[in-house]
């Protein structure tokens, strides 16, 4: 799910008739097909695991600082933005590759 940020920088994009080929946050979110979540027994530390349509699997992690501030719901939430940020990098890097004609 795109965030506040993403929203604002496509509707820009959008305004500027900026269309070459690129991606869109909705493409990045249509690449997930299931979540799962880890937190490992007596630590702040959370993994989520996404995996993708093509059964590539990223993950990103969280981790409190201080024990005392952990809540697992907001350690799913950043740990699942911080999977999801990773896919950008891989499907540009995909992207990049189609229009150069390597792949």
């Amino acid at each position: 799910m795109a965030n506040n940020s993403e929203d604002a920088i496509e509707a820009e994009i959008q305004a500027k008739n900026l269309d070459a080929p690129r991606l869109t946050p909705a493409h990045i979110d249509e690449q997930i097909v299931s979540q799962a979540f880890h937190v490992f027994p007596g630590t702040t530390l959370t993994v989520c695991a996404l995996t993708l349509k093509n059964g590539f699997i990223v993950t990103g992690e969280s981790a409190a600082a201080s024990p005392e501030n952990f809540d697992r719901e907001i350690g799913c939430k950043i740990a699942r933005e911080n999977a999801r940020a990773k896919i950008w990098a891989l499907e540009g890097y995909a992207l990049r590759n189609r229009l150069a004609g390597i792949a």
